[in-house]
């Protein structure tokens, strides 16, 4: 179907849509796919590229999260984990296995790490990917090339994903136009509409290629804009506290030559406590990410200069050949929507648990969460929506 088609459905719809959701990305594209294949009249717009946030600026990992374990949010870990092996099943040309190695400097860390990892891979039950062993110096070395060997000890490998996250956004937009939804990116929500009861019975947008603009009527409007999504709830209601602190997160791209392994290697505590990962990616080296709490939200972030500082430190620290600014090829940065707790002064102790709120007019926001948990996150979604709404349960 054609772009022409797909605005003319979206501008002269005879009926009210069941749901429309506000957001491209990978949470609003899951809701899509979710409601249209349950039979759900459903309408989708986006205005930029799908994609274009946070869904496309991943570090390309599809993971339980290890560090979510270590803050003791094992009902996070494993649910990630069960989504993470779904994932794998139900998109084998994306997403794949790929070992992780811990390098292990001080005596006690094989053992410590070792048995966190333990952990890790029994949660994931049958849905798990591989072993978790510890090595020897030799093996680490062998397995890792480019890691420092001056008083490396050995290391833990475990497994977790790896997976596109542009091309698989970009195929679950084909699976819900399959379904029968419309969506549609360059169009945008400029306003929301409501009856005389503060009710909201609807989303005016805007196609940004022509200016026009339509009324979308809708059952039910879910708010699914990821950083973005407090801007969306002052559209309904300017007085409305905000729900996120948001964190940006930085990653850089070397030359294979920095890391040339199959094998990714994991920096479970940095000098200030956050997570490293160096990972092979299309022939280089992907090196990120940090957490660095921010008050806007940019369309197009910029990694900041101490983000690449730290990042370039604390590879160098794990790396035999030490990366300096010059060997940088490429760099981005991405937006995380975490749900807002008490100051958020520290972003990475934020829960990656998703959040749905009902705002008094009857909007539905969905923030927090995360790429490997949006299938588990759209479902929860719709579920509620159309409790709340009021719309035949399907």
């Amino acid at each position: 179907m054609t772009r022409a088609e797909l605005m003319n459905r979206l501008f002269h719809a005879a009926e009210p849509w069941d749901i429309v959701i506000i957001g491209g990305g990978a949470t609003g594209m899951g809701i899509a796919v979710d409601a249209a294949t349950r039979g759900y009249r459903v309408a989708l717009v986006e205005q930029h590229d799908f994609g274009k946030g946070t869904s496309s600026r991943s570090t390309k990992l599809v993971h339980g999260g290890v560090r979510y374990m270590a803050q003791g949010n094992i009902s996070l870990v494993r649910e990630a984990l069960h989504e993470r092996g779904l994932l794998r099943q139900n998109a084998p040309h994306l997403v794949h296995d790929l070992s992780f190695i811990i390098p292990c400097y001080r005596w006690w860390e094989r053992p410590y790490y070792g048995l966190g990892l333990k952990l890790y891979q029994w949660l994931a039950g049958k849905l798990g990917f591989g072993p978790t062993q510890i090595l020897g110096r030799d093996k680490t070395l062998y397995r890792l090339p480019g890691v420092q060997a001056e008083r490396l000890r050995g290391g833990v490998v475990y497994s977790d994903g790896q997976f596109d996250d542009a091309r698989l956004l970009v195929n679950l937009m084909s699976t819900a136009l399959e379904a029968g939804a419309v969506v549609l990116n360059y169009v945008r929500a400029v306003k929301l509409q409501h009856d005389a009861a503060s009710k909201i019975t609807g989303v005016i947008v805007q196609d940004q290629e022509t200016g026009a603009q339509a009324t979308m009527n809708a059952h039910a409007v879910i708010n699914a804009t990821g950083p973005f999504c407090d801007e969306v709830r002052h559209l309904d209601d300017p007085a409305a506290p905000p729900l996120l602190a948001r964190s940006q997160g930085a990653h850089i791209v070397l030359d294979r030559s920095f890391l040339p392994a199959s094998c990714a290697l994991m920096v479970p505590k940095t000098s200030d406590g956050r997570v490293l990962f160096a990972i092979p990616w299309h022939a280089h080296t992907l090196i990120g990410t940090t957490d660095v709490p921010i008050t806007g939200a940019p369309l197009e972030p910029v990694p900041m200069e101490q983000e690449i500082d730290f990042i370039l430190e604390t590879a160098g620290q794990y790396l035999a050949k030490k990366p300096t600014r010059a060997d940088i090829l490429a760099q981005f940065a991405g937006i995380r929507p975490l749900v807002k707790a008490g100051n958020a002064k520290n972003t990475s102790k934020l829960s990656r648990d998703h959040t749905i709120h009902f705002d008094p007019s009857g909007m539905v926001t969905i923030t927090g969460g995360k790429w490997t948990t949006y299938r588990n996150m759209a479902e929860d979604c719709v579920n509620q929506t159309i409790k709340h709404v009021g719309i035949e349960s399907r």
